[in-house]
């Protein structure tokens, strides 16, 4: 049979439209309640494309993904997919021209070998564009974790330790997001997705140009700045041990190799290692540490296309930190678990196994590499043992597939008394997010934390964490009691008083408390039921919210936020679980906006 050029095409700008598009699978898991569903076709809608996607009927549709699918079993036709996939990145104005063609072609082999392996059907492709009356869509169909028959204990509700108690100091560090072409004077203004780079051209403004030590802009961070930031960490320890949540690499996505992630990977590492000295660091895997980013195949996956060559470097590097057993499921499938002292286990969680940008959960998102299971063993083992445990990963669970997202929520209500923290990244500002009970999703049980980045990007001043924990006694709670985050002032910075110019940077810039959250939210502890207490007086005290809002920005915000911001960040403080998240922005928006405006602050 003779396929003209013509459908061809149309099928494969389908496809990439579903590859650039935030992933929308909408099944909930079986216990929840489903809502009004929201075809992919209102979603492209509102994308304006030049296409009249409600002409794409369910046997046209079939037909396109019928032509798709005969054209993905011939590699002749990788060059044609990348060449479409490209000229509709630049029809849809998601980036200049050169990042278009350089991104299709770095995403093109993975994507179109997930693809391949999805089961992916017609009827399925056009479910999701078109309707289920067009199909069934389940690639993100609910599934359950099984949780062992033993009776959850009785739940003690936490209590201060007693005064003079022994407390752990832990540094936290995520989102560093290094830029090997950073360039001072650079324009922090360009058209690309990262500026403050060789190729940023000069600036059309002279406020615009990229500073010495960093940039209020789409800008990630010098080399020079990285090591600061540590120089200034290891002056303000000891430290008992670190947490560290990854994203290593700038967002120069579109340009990426293999050897450039595998280098800053080393470089960093053992710049935290060398500044920090002997002290113990738990690390966890982010989304930029793999190229294409976002692409963490499952461990079903073998040969090139594996991630191995990531998963074995970080062995390597990360093994004066880890006991062996911890390397040998950080080689399986990037996550580990290790005692950090008598009484008190890490978890590292791979958390690109429940990402909705990770486009190989296409061939199986249904508890990815086990690590769930896995997860649900470890607490299970800790539990018996009266172990306390840590969780930390990159993205926070409340921004996951939902079925994943409703499972670890599942899991945390189960462990609630094992858990005692719990330590993430991503979203690059300072904020946490609410776990309620199951039964009358009321009563606080849990937080995780999502502290800010190293990185300016976008519009921040360059930050770190220190968490203060309950210490190493018989009967610890290991409680996050208190948090610190310190900052460095790029305006001060960058423009050192008495310089011959507005850009003298200062040679010593100075890194500075800007809050300790007991003192800025005017509270004793730092439990769960404290932090629900927060987002009631939030609510109902906009000062004390706006006093947050600049303290989420890492004290670099220009607007206050109201109304419609006010309620989507308060959605997001109590939206530990995706469908909450979801379900508390329909009700105030039925389009939908709040949850991706949230989406889109993520990195």
């Amino acid at each position: 049979m003779r396929f003209t050029a013509v459908p061809y095409d149309l099928g494969l700008l389908c496809w990439v439209i579903v590859l650039v598009s935030v992933p929308i699978g909408t099944s909930l898991p079986i216990q929840e309640n489903a809502k009004p569903d929201i075809t992919f076709l209102e979603e492209v809608g509102r994308l304006r494309v030049g296409f009249n996607w409600q002409n794409l009927t369910c046997p046209v549709c079939k037909t396109l993904f019928t032509i798709l699918d005969i054209a993905l079993l011939s590699d002749v036709n990788e060059e044609r997919i990348a060449k479409v996939a490209g000229d509709a990145c630049i029809r849809l104005h998601l980036a200049d021209e050169q990042v278009c063609r350089q991104i299709t072609e770095l995403f093109r082999d993975d994507f179109i070998r997930a693809l391949q392996r999805s089961l992916l059907w017609p009827s399925e492709a056009c479910a999701l564009l078109v309707g289920k009356s067009c199909g069934h869509f389940d690639i993100y169909a609910t599934w359950n974790v099984t949780l062992p028959r033993v009776p959850k204990p009785p739940v003690t509700p936490p209590t201060p330790p007693r005064p003079g108690a022994p407390q752990s100091r832990v540094l936290f560090l995520t989102d560093i997001h290094w830029d090997k072409d950073y360039a001072v004077g650079s324009s922090a203004d360009c058209k690309a997705p990262l500026c403050c780079r060789n190729d940023s051209g000069s600036p059309r403004r002279h406020r615009m140009e990229a500073g010495f030590w960093g940039s209020y802009s789409k800008c990630d961070l010098p080399l020079r700045t990285v090591e600061n930031l540590l120089e200034n960490a290891a002056r303000n320890g000891p430290w008992d041990w670190v947490y560290w949540t990854g994203d290593i690499p700038a967002h120069n996505v579109w340009s990426q190799t293999r050897n450039q992630q595998l280098s800053e990977l080393t470089v960093v590492t053992r710049l935290i290692r060398s500044h920090l000295g002997n002290v113990a660091v738990y690390p966890a895997i982010g989304n930029h540490e793999s190229t294409p980013v976002n692409s963490f195949p499952p461990p079903f996956v073998h040969g090139n296309r594996s991630s191995s060559w990531l998963y074995d470097t970080m062995a390597e590097e990360w093994a004066p930190w880890l006991p062996e057993e911890a390397l040998k499921t950080l080689r399986h499938g990037g996550f580990y678990t290790a005692q950090v002292q008598p009484g008190l286990r890490v978890i590292s969680l791979n958390m690109n196994f429940c990402a909705r940008e990770n486009y190989w959960l296409l061939v199986n998102s249904t508890d990815p590499a086990n690590q769930l299971q896995w997860l649900v063993q470890i607490l299970q083992t800790s539990e018996d043992e009266g172990e306390k445990v840590h969780i930390i990963g990159h993205i926070p669970p409340g921004l996951c597939l939902s079925s994943w997202s409703w499972n670890y929520y599942h899991i945390i209500n189960r462990y609630e008394s094992t858990i005692m923290g719990q330590f993430f990244g991503h979203t690059h500002v300072d904020e946490f997010q609410m776990f309620y009970d199951e039964e009358t999703m009321t009563r606080a049980l849990g937080v995780a934390y999502i502290a800010p980045s190293a990185t300016t990007y976008v519009n921040l001043n360059p930050g770190y964490r220190v968490y203060l924990v309950d210490g190493n006694y018989d009967g610890s709670s290991r409680f996050v009691l208190d948090h610190e985050t310190y900052i460095l002032n790029l305006t001060e910075a960058n423009h050192k008083p008495g310089g011959f110019s507005t850009l003298t940077p200062d040679p010593e810039p100075k890194w500075t408390l800007l809050y300790r959250a007991s003192e800025a939210y005017g509270v004793s502890s730092l439990f769960p039921s404290d932090w629900d207490g927060l987002i009631r007086t939030f609510l109902q005290d906009d000062r004390a919210f706006q006093r947050f809002w600049y303290l989420r920005h890492k004290g670099h915000v220009s607007e206050p936020c109201i109304d419609t911001c006010k309620t989507s960040v308060l959605c997001f403080l109590r939206s530990g679980r995706y469908e909450e998240l979801e379900r508390c922005d329909l009700l105030q928006d039925p389009a939908g906006r709040a949850v991706r405006s949230v989406r889109k602050t993520l990195c």
